[in-house]
């Protein structure tokens, strides 16, 4: 009743504004999703015509929602579940890779501007990026290694550039719940060929529950030089400090009891409060993209960066104290060449990182370090060199083959502590094929399948994890992904669906284990089964002529997962056919998208998780919840140079009490980590134009 309340008070006052108003669509809002250009595998084709499942964010996706935070929009997109477990925590699950992510982002391959953002331990620091240093978002599923390096959790590429952006001044503020406060400005100088964005986003919050205040400063210098029709620099340089408190998961009990609970203490070890369990997080990244065209047939590409992470980490058993400096490049050739009705592109390159850890754990007193009881040197290092064709016959079919080599290798020196010395893990040479092969039925039919391996070796935090126990054990994981899809437009391009099936068999799988203090650790799991179905679809409305309707939009995604061990023994138990845990069987998001001429806008939204397990044996289980949400505004120009946005929100709509980021097999049965209620957000916008 709420909602329809709000729509009908909407029409009302949009009823009553003049015609004339002004009002600006961004570029996305009118583009019909099939219609977005894609730079994954190299093809820069639109999304329909690309023969893999790629999930596409684009900006207004992303300002359905609250402006803070980029969870709610790739969770609306099939087969990608983020999490939060308090503010800014994240984890990343592309196709079930959650599995190795008890925090942070791992087994995802994620690139901003181009620019290697995972380092090569395997880790994505995704919480230092602000809303605003994201643009767009390609999300490929399924093994990437085949162009992107080794995983079998998929690739994630991100890009805060925009070449049409005009010179001038953004200003933004979001106020809301739990006194959240969010600021952004951007400054743009110069035209489409010589340019600088300088932005800054600071971002306060005290949380939901109990012992989760946050704060986020994140400032960034974008540039882009075309030198002559050959050649283009870029380079992008941010710097992220970011702070927040970590509440430690809940019982069942503890989680029915009060939700907003922390982590009370427990035994030998302390409450949250008492341990300030935080993240302190400070991250450097610069890097340089150039472009190179040799000719009209022939280019390069080529990144270069170096990054610089430093994390303190007060937890409920010790004080972990990270340094964590790399560096890394990549470069592609492209060659192109057509001929009567067929064309080839071929694509090569490589890429490597490296990069000089130290990692120290204290004994923990109030949040302050105290004796030292480890202290590890580590030297790490990944590389990758790839090749790629696409070939386009006519017949409308089409052909891509691709294949990597992968290698990484992690050197542990224990300085201090129990069993010192050095540990040598090498993962050696592995091919990661990828072939598809698609065909164009009809006029907006695309029919396509594709074979991928993937080969993952494990991470430094999953060799040496927060246990600060070695394990030289952990061997890389290898799968292989069958998958068929079809992509569709029609309706005069105004309806677009997407619908792709797929079978995943994964081999020694790496799991995640936590302990009683709640420290994780890893193992591998014998070989998992995922089978699963994605979809998608989107139908642009015809505006009402003469009518106050300036867009408006209907949109859905569904995802069903049918993820299970195959074959997996703990001593004497056998977890062989149970569900994997963390991982919902169906997914549901939907929504409705409306602008008006007057610059009256609405966006509603509705999520659907199901009830997932908790652990391997499959003995407790997260209930299902619903979400929904809405934003409505006002965009509309003060003058010839200054647009205003005005707009407020409320996200789940009906107070649902939920998990969002469960600790997965810990001890104790300390899983729940609740999400916010029913919360608020209101804010203001305005971009000048010189």
């Amino acid at each position: 009743m709420m909602i329809k309340s709000c729509i009908l008070i909407l029409l009302a006052i949009i009823a009553a504004c003049p015609l004339h108003a002004q009002n600006k669509q961004s570029p996305d809002t009118t583009r019909t999703l099939q219609e977005v250009v894609v730079k994954a595998y190299e093809q820069n084709r639109q999304l329909k015509e690309v023969s893999a499942a790629i999930n596409v964010i684009n900006t207004d996706q992303l300002k359905r929602y609250n402006n803070t935070s980029l969870l709610p929009a790739l969770n609306a997109t099939p087969g990608v579940h983020m999490e939060e477990r308090s503010p800014g925590s994240y984890r990343l699950n592309i196709r079930g890779s959650t599995l190795r992510s008890p925090f942070g982002v791992r087994n995802v391959k994620v690139y901003w501007n181009g620019i290697p953002f995972t380092d090569p331990g395997g880790n994505t620091y995704l919480n230092q990026l602000s809303f605003y240093n994201v643009n767009s978002i390609e999300v490929l599923k399924g093994p990437a290694s085949s162009l992107y390096g080794a995983g079998t959790g998929g690739a994630v590429l991100i890009n805060s550039q925009n070449n049409e952006r005009p010179a001038g001044i953004n200003l933004h503020y979001t106020t809301g719940s739990y006194n959240l406060q969010n600021i952004n400005a951007q400054v743009t100088l110069g035209d489409s060929d010589h340019n600088n964005t300088f932005g800054y986003t600071h971002q306060t919050s005290d949380g939901y529950r109990d012992n989760t205040q946050m704060r986020r400063d994140v400032a960034t210098w974008e540039t882009l030089v075309k030198a002559n029709d050959k050649q283009q620099l870029s380079a992008s340089v941010l710097y992220g400090d970011l702070y927040y408190q970590t509440p430690g998961g809940l019982t069942a009990a503890q989680y029915k009891a009060n939700p907003r609970a922390a982590r009370p203490a427990a035994g030998a070890f302390p409450s949250a409060q008492d341990a300030h369990a935080a993240i302190y997080q400070k991250t450097f990244l610069a890097g340089i993209n150039h472009q190179y065209r040799f000719n009209e047939n022939f280019q390069n590409t080529t990144v270069v960066y170096g990054a610089f992470s430093n994390v303190k980490n007060p937890t409920f058993r010790n004080y972990e104290r990270r340094s964590e400096p790399h560096f890394g490049g990549r470069t592609m050739f492209t060659l192109n060449k057509q001929w009567e009705q067929n064309s080839l592109q071929v694509s090569f390159g490589g890429e490597g990182q490296r990069g000089f850890f130290n990692t120290k754990t204290f004994r923990n007193v109030g949040g302050n370090p105290d004796t030292v009881q480890t202290d590890d040197d580590i030297d790490n290092y990944i590389y990758s060199g790839f090749v790629q064709g696409d070939l386009h016959l006519r017949g409308d079919w089409s052909v891509s083959a691709g294949v990597s080599i992968n290698k990484s290798s992690i050197t542990i020196t224990r300085l201090t502590g129990p069993e010192t010395g050095k540990l040598h893990a090498t993962f050696n040479s592995e091919w990661a094929p990828r072939v598809a092969i698609s065909k164009k039925v009809i006029p907006g039919l695309l029919l396509y399948a594709s074979v991928s391996r993937g080969f993952s070796p494990p991470g430094t935090a999953e060799i040496l994890p927060s246990t600060s126990i070695i394990n030289p054990d952990l061997q890389a994981e290898h799968g292989l992904n069958y998958e068929v899809g079809l992509k569709s437009s029609w309706l005069q391009q105004r309806l677009y669906v997407e619908v792709n099936a797929f079978y995943y068999e994964l081999r020694n799988a790496i799991v995640q284990r936590r302990d009683s203090s709640g420290a994780d650790y890893f193992t591998n799991a014998g070989s998992t089964r995922q089978r699963g179905i994605e979809s998608q679809l989107s139908y642009q409305l015809l505006p009402y002529k003469n009518r106050f309707i300036n867009n408006a939009r209907i949109w859905a995604s569904h995802t069903y997962n049918n993820f299970r061990y195959q074959d997996f023994k703990v001593v004497a138990t056998d977890y062989s056919g149970n569900k994997l845990p963390g991982v919902p069987k169906h997914t549901v998001a939907a929504g409705l998208d409306v602008s008006t001429r007057p610059g009256w806008y609405i966006n509603l939204t509705w999520y659907y998780n199901d009830v997932l397990a908790l652990n391997d044996a499959n003995t407790d289980m997260a209930s299902s919840y619903n979400l929904a949400g809405g934003r409505t505004g006002w965009r509309t120009g003060l003058s010839k140079t200054i647009m205003m946005d005005v707009f407020a929100g409320v996200d789940n709509l009906f107070d649902m009490t939920y998990s969002l980021g469960n600790d997965i097999n810990v001890t104790g049965g300390r899983y729940y980590n609740a999400a916010p209620g029913r919360n608020y957000f209101g804010g203001v916008s305005f971009q000048y134009r010189f």
